[in-house]
Formats: structure tokens, sequence, C-alpha cells
């Protein structure tokens, strides 16, 4: 029988594009598998903020009782985070059969990677029989593959530009591609403060039932608590979510809208929507790692996560020195994200990462040098993040603070081994 890794070496060479959207393939071959939920479906887009909003929904639902079924995507270390079940990562082990599956279906159809491996994840996901699954979007909305299941419920969190050459050059195409995810007469949420026409117009021209940030559901507080209030309830005295970062109310309100809009089949209490918000986990988004010095781990890719990563660190307080380990997508807008955390990150160290589609470390660091007014600013260039974060160690006092930011493939090759606990070279016993 192939393993896991067998398996995903194979999904490697079913098509001869890396990405092809399109949701033809994946309808016919949902239709051979017989892939039906038996139960309540979220599905949520976003260029920022999916994987928040899954993780409090699923949060929230599981302190509520429910068993739960949430794809996500990328995995930041193993494959087999793309699928939790009642909060657990999947066992490799139980995946083989839904490969196996879906590997008999195609015949000579050629899947994606991606078309290929959420197929099998979703086959598993309808076999746990879970009361209520979360599905987040790969990329965009109406064209990927996630979007073949009718969902019950669409969230979308915020819009702005990334993945342009597939999804269009401004946010009211991007717009327009992540309204796709609606279905009529179901709820539609829309956690984007200030959403492109296309998401409404869209909206309208099918008959979603449309709840908009400041109109049907709205959000206060103060420095030590906030409230929710929707078209039905409300909830005042809430903990900030354990999530950190200001973006992560903008989440957070979301699915509240989202759980009001469900409560007739997916009924939840207070305490279950406090604790569970109270309590929510998910590495890699604005994630803390107190030590000497202190580590920060962000996967902000693009430049409406960076400017987020960058309000927030500002909010932290001051440290002597920030060093940066960075390595990111080579399609990505570079001039604004420098921009924006430049300020901030007085020594950079540019990684390499295991990919063709990344950008080189080297370019990076000269794509830096060339808009850089800093002339107290350093850089250099590593072959992989492990040994970036390990220089930025050695150059770090125990008073610094290291933002290790940008892929998922960064930060995840960081979280590989563990979390790992800094300890500057001074305060090594051996020094």
């Amino acid at each position: 029988m192939k393993s896991l890794a067998d398996w995903l070496a194979h999904a490697e060479h079913l098509h001869p594009k890396n990405i092809e959207l399109g949701l033809e393939r994946v309808r016919a071959m949902a239709g051979k598998l017989g892939l039906v939920f038996d139960c309540p479906v979220i599905t949520v887009a976003g260029t920022n903020g999916k994987g928040s909003t899954c993780a409090m929904l699923e949060s929230i639902l599981m302190h509520a009782g429910y068993r739960t079924a949430v794809f996500t995507s990328p995995h930041l270390v193993h494959f087999e985070e793309r699928l939790r079940l009642s909060g657990e990562a999947v066992k490799a082990e139980a995946l083989a059969a839904h490969f196996e599956a879906v590997e008999q279906a195609r015949g000579d159809m050629a899947l994606t990677y991606f078309e290929f491996t959420t197929l099998a994840l979703l086959l598993c996901a309808a076999a746990a029989q879970p009361e209520v699954a979360i599905l987040e979007v790969g990329l965009g909305g109406r064209l990927d593959a996630v979007n073949m299941i009718d969902t019950d419920c669409a969230i979308i969190t915020s819009i702005d530009l990334d993945h342009m050459e597939f999804l269009g050059p401004d946010r009211e195409s991007i717009g327009f591609e992540k309204a796709g995810i609606m279905r009529a007469g179901r709820p539609a949420i829309v956690s984007d403060p200030v959403p492109p026409q296309s998401v409404i117009a869209h909206a309208e021209a099918i008959g979603a039932d449309l709840w908009r940030v400041g109109r049907d559901f709205n959000v206060s507080g103060d420095k030590q608590q906030w409230g929710w209030s929707g078209r039905g309830r409300r909830y005042s005295g809430l903990a900030y979510p354990a999530l950190r970062g200001a973006n992560q109310l903008v989440n957070a309100a979301g699915v509240l809208a989202a759980l009001e809009a469900l409560r007739p089949r997916l009924p939840v209490t207070a305490q279950a929507v406090r604790v569970g918000l109270a309590s929510v986990e998910l590495p890699g988004r604005f994630q803390i790692v107190p030590g000497e010095p202190a580590l920060v781990l962000d996967v902000a890719h693009n430049p409406h996560a960076v400017a987020a990563l960058a309000e927030n660190l500002d909010a932290m307080g001051f440290y002597p020195t920030t060093h940066g380990v960075f390595g990111v997508m080579a399609d990505k807008d570079l001039a604004p994200m420098f921009a924006r955390i430049g300020p901030m990150i007085d020594r950079w160290y540019f990684t390499d990462l295991p990919t063709p589609r990344a950008a080189r470390a080297a370019d990076l660091q000269a794509h830096w040098q060339a808009q850089n007014a800093r002339t107290d600013a350093s850089s250099s260039a590593h072959a992989n993040p492990v040994e970036a974060l390990q220089a930025a160690i050695d150059r770090a006092d125990p008073a610094d603070r290291i933002v290790v930011f940008g892929s998922f493939f960064t930060v995840g090759a960081v979280l590989e081994h563990g979390t790992p606990r800094l300890r500057a070279r001074h305060l090594s016993p051996d020094s």
C-alpha cells in the first residue's frame, strides 16, 4: 500500500501546471465519488484571515459540542494539518484509502496537486460524518476546487491585492472571484469593512442573504473587552480572541455573524462563544514565543498582511533591535511590503525556500537594498530559514526580538522540530 509521501509525490505529476483554476474536473470527480456532506457547510474565502476565521469557528463549535471537520491549506509543517477532525490533524494512514479512491475514479483525467489532494481530504472529511464542515478556499473562490461543495454559509474576510495573475489586477476583480462562493438564498458574511462593489453586486444578483459589517452586525470595545451585536443577538464583555493582533477582531466579528446566521441549524451558547474565542490556537499567525530574544512568527506574505504585522509589532513596545527573517514567493509585490515594515526592521536575513516558485534570497536582498533609505540597517542572504534564524540568534541580544515572516515555507521550516525557545548566545551556559 502506498504511503502518504508516495501519494503526494504521485499527485505532483498528474498535471503539467501547478495551478489551473476551474471546477469542471473536480465537479465531475465529486459526482463519480459521491462526495457530499450531510451537515451544514461553512466556506471561507478572503485574502487574509481565512485560517484564523476557520480556527475560531472550529473552537467555538467544538466547545458547543459539535463534531467538526476543517479543511485548510497550505500546511505549515505536515500535510496532515490540512484536515482537522474534531480539532486533531488527520492521521496519514487514514488518508490512503481516499487517495486510492480518487486515483481509481480519475481514469486519465489530469488533476492538479491541489485538486487531487483536496478531493481525497474532503472524501475523508465526509466519511468522518461531522456535524459541521468548515472549508477554507485555496485561491480566489469562484474557480477554486473547494467551491465544488455548495456552502450553507459563505464568509469573505479581507479583500486585497494578491495572486493577481490568477484573480485580476484590482480589488474589484478579486472581490468578484471571492464572491463566487456565495449561494442563492443562503447567508453570505462579508467582514471586510470596505468591501469592493463587485461583492455586494454579486450577492444581490444571485439573491444571497448578505450580512455586512456596520449594517447587519457591529463590534465595539475598549482595551479590556469587546462586544458584538447582530440581527437578533448581542454579546457583551467578551475577552479578546486568543489569536493576537488588531486584525483578529474583524475575523471574530465575521465568525459570530456566521454563527448567528446558522443558529437555527447550529445553535451555540454564549459560553461556547466566550470559551471558544478565549482558547483558540493557530500557529504562525502573529505567534509570539517568549524568550531572550522574543520570537514572532507570522505568515504575512502580501502587502495587506505585512501592514497588519507592522501594526502589531508596533503595539508590542520597545525592543533595542528587531531582526527580520524573510522569505517569500517570487510573485509578491515587495515594494509596499518593504515600505511598510522597513522602518521597524534593523537587520534583515533573507532566505531561499525549497520551492521553484520562491524568490531567491539574493534577489530579495537586492530589491530591499534598492529602496532602503536607512543607513543603520543591514542585511544578509541565507540558504534556508533555519540558517537565517540561526544567524539572527547569533547577532541578537537578549532584549531584542526576531520576526520570522513571509511564506508558509519560511515559518514552517522554523517550526518543523517544534516551537523554538530562544536563548541569546551570552545567556547559554557554555558561552
